[in-house]
């Protein structure tokens, strides 16, 4: 045991103290950081990886808005996988691979496959992939006979309009205004098909400039993976469905199990990699020197976890960060501040100790997008969230694992170190974001700062008392 007690302090118990500054407007400041070695956001929020927070919906969302959503694990592989197709499907210059159907499939198969991959067209290829036809919604909407054939009333391959391979974004948006169409197959030199750009993906490219996306023109997501069991198998197939960066999910990232399975990864996947959770210095340079692309930083400040209450481990967040950052700089390694974050200014705080994102779970839950239906209760809408080391989220982690699991009646091995509960339904997660990054280019004016490393050149932190505190929010009024 040391012989000195230091003092951990969290976001509560300081403040940034403003600085000279010639920002003349919010517009004027930049928000864009690093999420990893390689990937670099417009927004420095991070979606949580945690079965209330964030499946495609809500990875879909943040993209948009130039963030990144990460797909939780506690699913199969294959429903995993899914939901990063949906992501990589939702938008894109060109979609290279577009689902497709036979000309003498049924309509009922047709409509079954535009509902499960939440599509409004299907182009209609023959066995050697040449492109016989598109068929959309309004073509079967009112037929009755759901055995006939996609090819009788599908519109036939003379009617469409088509375009080469290599049609740019530019050039496909002028064929599609002239021709006011809103799908444009692209077929080779033999007639096959090779891709379909949509007016939609041209649409949405240009109401948010600003998205996620990766060198396809699709949007960005991540996915987590465990550090035993199928993780490399569930890895590899994620790679393959095109997800952008994996995130190693573990509760204590600094043990040899996860160090082990940094290295294992690294040697089998060519994607980067977030490795954690940590909350020291000696726990992010030992995940960097074994691979690590970024470093989720926090042990026990998320609003549903409560390790710090039952192991009695834990680091103030906001020092865990300022320890984290310290040895991360010395690798150009960027971190994420992971759990804490209550409003905007906690994330100004954060960016100003040193991380580089922040990964968000309670303030995302109970959003339009977050998994799960809406509840009322008391006249009052609500969501589910809970912690993924919470009973519930332990026991279907273990059915999944363990099959047959649920015949044993020794529970005693399960410590739960998180909660669930209901979170107050908040809207589109559009507008919960728009609040959250307006306060931090607010901050960031207050600082001086046009960018994020500015932020951190020109922070001073002051700690303040309980009474200082109470000052910081609204008093001696009713709200």
């Amino acid at each position: 045991m040391e012989g000195v007690i230091r003092q951990g302090l969290t976001y509560e118990d300081v403040l940034l103290v403003p600085r000279y500054s010639d920002v003349r407007s919010r517009k004027d400041v930049d928000t864009s950081s690093q999420l990893t070695r390689s990937i670099r956001l417009h927004m420095p929020i991070v979606s949580a990886n945690m079965d209330t927070v964030t499946e495609s919906e809500m990875a879909v969302a943040m993209a948009r808005h130039g963030g990144i959503g990460i797909i939780h694990r506690f699913n199969t592989i294959e429903q995993q996988v899914n939901q990063v197709r949906l992501v990589k499907r939702s938008e894109s210059f060109v979609i290279e691979n577009p689902y497709t159907i036979a000309p003498d499939a049924t309509i009922a198969r047709a409509d079954m496959l535009l509902d499960e991959h939440r599509i409004s067209a299907l182009p209609v290829v023959d066995d050697q992939g040449t492109l016989v036809g598109l068929l959309s919604r309004r073509d079967i909407l009112f037929v009755r006979d759901e055995r006939a054939p996609v090819c009788s009333v599908m519109t036939p391959r003379e009617r469409l309009v088509v375009a080469p391979v290599g049609t740019t974004i530019s050039g496909a948006e002028e064929i599609l205004q002239e021709h006011k169409v809103e799908k444009l197959p692209l077929v080779d030199e033999n007639g096959r098909l090779a891709g379909l750009i949509t007016l939609r993906d041209i649409l949405r490219r240009n109401l948010h400039p600003e998205s996620s996306k990766d060198a396809k023109g699709r949007l960005m997501v991540g996915a987590a993976v465990g550090v035993v069991g199928d993780y490399v198998e569930r890895a590899l197939e994620l790679e393959r469905a095109g997800v952008d960066v994996l995130v190693l999910d573990i509760a204590h990232g600094h043990s040899a199990n996860a160090i082990q399975a940094v290295r294992h990864l690294k040697s089998r996947v060519s994607l980067d990699l977030i490795a954690g959770n940590v909350a020291t210095a000696e726990g992010t340079r030992d995940l960097i020197e074994a691979g690590a692309d970024g470093v989720k930083v926090g042990v026990g400040p998320g609003s549903i976890c409560i390790t710090r209450v039952v192991t009695g481990v834990g680091v103030p967040q906001l020092t865990a960060v300022m320890d984290a950052a310290g040895a991360a700089a010395r690798f150009g390694v960027p971190i994420i501040a992971d759990g804490g974050i209550r409003q905007s200014g906690d994330i100004t705080k954060a960016i100003a100790a040193g991380a580089s994102t922040v990964m968000l779970g309670n303030m995302l839950a109970g959003t339009r997008e977050s998994p799960g239906v809406i509840t009322v209760r008391n006249g009052r809408r609500y969501k589910v969230s809970r912690g993924m080391a919470s009973a519930g989220a332990t026991l279907e982690r273990r059915r999944r694992e363990k099959p047959g699991w649920e015949g044993e009646t020794d529970l005693t091995d399960v410590v739960p170190e998180g909660v669930e509960g209901m979170v107050p339904f908040k809207g589109d997660v559009s507008d919960v974001l728009t609040q959250l990054v307006g306060g931090l280019r607010s901050g960031m004016s207050y600082l001086g700062a046009r960018t994020l490393p500015e932020v951190v050149a020109n922070a001073q932190f002051i700690q303040i008392t309980n009474a200082a505190l109470a000052e910081s929010r609204p008093h001696d009024i009713e709200v």
